[in-house]
Formats: C-alpha cells, structure tokens, sequence
C-alpha cells in the first residue's frame, strides 16, 4: 500500500490526507495548533482508532515545538492532553499514546532538559508510536493471512485499512499480506452509513493496491451472505474489552448478528494498543453521540446518530492481533495474553 497519508513537513509540522475529500480529490493539510489537531480528529479529517493516537501525537508535538520556554510547561501539556483526549471518546488509543507522551515529557523533564530536549523528547515519542503502530499493522497481516483461504471473498465494515492506520491497516492488513502472497483474494465493502466510510475509503484504497473490491450498501449484507458470497468477515475495533466485547462503526454488531447466523467466522483485527483491560465489558466502553446533520432526515423528524456499537465477544470467532491470534474464551485469554505485553510493556 504506497500511501503516505501521514508526515513531518520540513519545519516539524504535522501533515495528513483530509479523509473528507476522498475519493474526489487528494489533499493535504497542516496542523500545528492544538486547535488544529482537535479539529481534524473531530472532523473525521484524520480518522480510525490507531490513526488518531498517532495524529494526536505527532500533532501534539508539533504544537510543542512552536512555544516559547515560558510556554512549554507540564501544566499547558497536561490541558492539551485533556482537550485531545476528549475530542473522540470512544478509541482507547487516543488516550494511550496521550499517555505516552506525557511519560515521555515526565522523562525529558526530569533529566534536567531544556525546551529543545523537551521538544525533540516529545518528537521523538511521537515517530515511535508511529513506527509502532505500522510494525503493529504488519504483524497483525502477518498473524491473520492464514485464515484467508486461495480464493476467498472477505466482507469489511468502515474503514480499517492503511487510511485508519500508521501502518497497512488493522482488518486490511491480512488482506494486503494474502494479496503480496500472490493470493486470490477478493473483498465486498459495506457502504456505511452515515459518512460512507467503506464506500469513499476501503474501496479507495483498496483498488488502488489492486484488490478486487465490490461496495454493497449496508443493508445489502443479509441477502450477499445469503447467497454464499461471503466466507469470513474481518472488521477493526476501536476499543476491546477485557472480556472481548468489541466497540466498532455502527453496524458492526449487526453484521455480527447476520455472521452467527449465515454460519460466517466473524473475526476482528486490532493492535494491543486498542485493548483496554479496565472495561471489564463492553458496557464500561463511552459511545459517542455525533451530530444530527450528518443524518438526511425529513424537517421536524427526530434522529439518533450513535457513532459506533458493540459487538459481545460471543459473536467473534477470533481476535487478529499483532501478538497473535486470542481465541476464546476471552475473560481468560485476553488479560492472559495482553496484561502480559501491558506487563513487559511497563
């Protein structure tokens, strides 16, 4: 996948693909203001779970180095880090690498650095979450291309490829991985609604790297599967639960549901990064609210737009992740496998 979607510019700026434009038109903007980076995560600008920890940081740290000594204190990073952490509440992510950031500020500081320590210390923690995340990306292709057979059709939800990504994507990745084996694999991407992201983002990307892809609107899923068009579905996550439930774009639970039914694996793909051990289910996990506007609805009429859903850990046949795959039962092989790598991370 030969998108560089995310970059430094020359004079330490973030720089990133405005997702709202695609596929119609490629363009690239710069951020670094707090304000600016709020605004493209918000926007959905910059958009998918392990993306927006990444935008968050690099554009922390570029918002970093344009203060002065007197600017860049522990108490401007920790409001900064507040407002970015809130401005999508419902990927762990986001707050992970917030978190890095400021352990890495707490390092820089407490070896005695001056501002540009404490600038490149912050710079440098950013491109290592970034690197991160693409060696995430890669390994989570690499632990999920066996479960796609020569020749099989995969059914995805919203976007979890490159553009949600560092890296190769989350739920694209063992795609892209069976598809550089030289692999027959062929993908059927759901619309979805409201914002369209599989149909303007997955399907972008997709042909672009020479993956036969076929958009379906999302209540078109029922009647494909049906028909035997579908042999697993791999969608992302936003944020994991400890037992396994599994928050992602709305629908996805649905497909879930059509998955059990249709007798469909139904497997999701996401770094260690996504998983968040102090949910004990998926009902701890905050769902955000979007706004109405993005609903076409009739004058007076009322909507409820709700940005993602929840999936129990029951309907996921397997967790795709960089540290391999975690099958069931989740409340015992989740904790096991990334409470260790939290542990040895720590």
């Amino acid at each position: 996948m030969n998108l560089q979607h995310i970059s430094w510019t020359p004079d330490g700026r973030f720089r990133y693909l405005d997702q709202t434009r695609l596929p119609q038109e490629e363009l690239y903007r710069e951020a670094d203001t707090v304000d600016a980076v709020i605004e493209a995560i918000q926007a959905l600008r910059v958009r998918g779970a392990p993306l927006i920890g990444v935008a968050a940081a690099m554009g922390l740290a570029a918002a970093a180095s344009r203060l002065t000594a007197e600017e860049l204190t522990g108490d401007w990073l920790a409001r900064a880090v507040r407002r970015l952490s809130a401005a999508r509440p419902t990927a762990v992510n986001l707050t992970w690498a917030l978190g890095r950031m400021l352990e890495a500020y707490d390092r820089a500081a407490g070896h005695g650095g001056g501002t540009q320590q404490l600038i490149a210390g912050l710079r440098d923690e950013a491109q290592r979450i970034w690197d991160e995340d693409a060696a995430m990306c890669r390994a989570i292709g690499d632990a999920g291309q066996p479960l796609i057979a020569e020749g099989a059709t995969v059914l995805t939800h919203c976007n979890a490829g490159a553009l949600a990504t560092g890296g190769i994507g989350t739920a694209l990745a063992p795609i892209y991985v069976a598809h550089e084996s030289r692999r027959r694999v062929a993908v059927i991407s759901t619309e979805t609604r409201p914002l369209r992201q599989g149909a303007r983002l997955t399907a972008w990307e997709l042909a672009r790297s020479g993956v036969p892809v076929t958009s379906i609107v999302d209540g078109a899923a029922a009647a494909i599967m049906a028909q035997g068009k579908v042999d697993l579905v791999i969608t992302g996550a936003d944020r994991i639960a400890a037992n396994g439930d599994v928050a992602n774009k709305i629908g996805t639970y649905g497909l879930a549901v059509l998955s059990r039914a249709h007798g469909i694996p139904f497997y999701v793909a996401a770094p260690c990064s996504t998983f968040d051990l102090s949910s004990p289910t998926g009902a701890n996990i905050p769902i955000e609210q979007r706004g109405l506007e993005e609903i076409d609805t009739a004058p007076g009429a009322c909507a409820l737009n709700p940005a993602f859903d929840v999936t129990p850990g029951e309907y996921v046949a397997a967790l795709i992740t960089d540290l391999g795959v975690i099958e069931p039962p989740y409340v015992d092989t989740v904790p096991g496998v990334i409470g260790a790598e939290g542990s040895s991370r720590g």
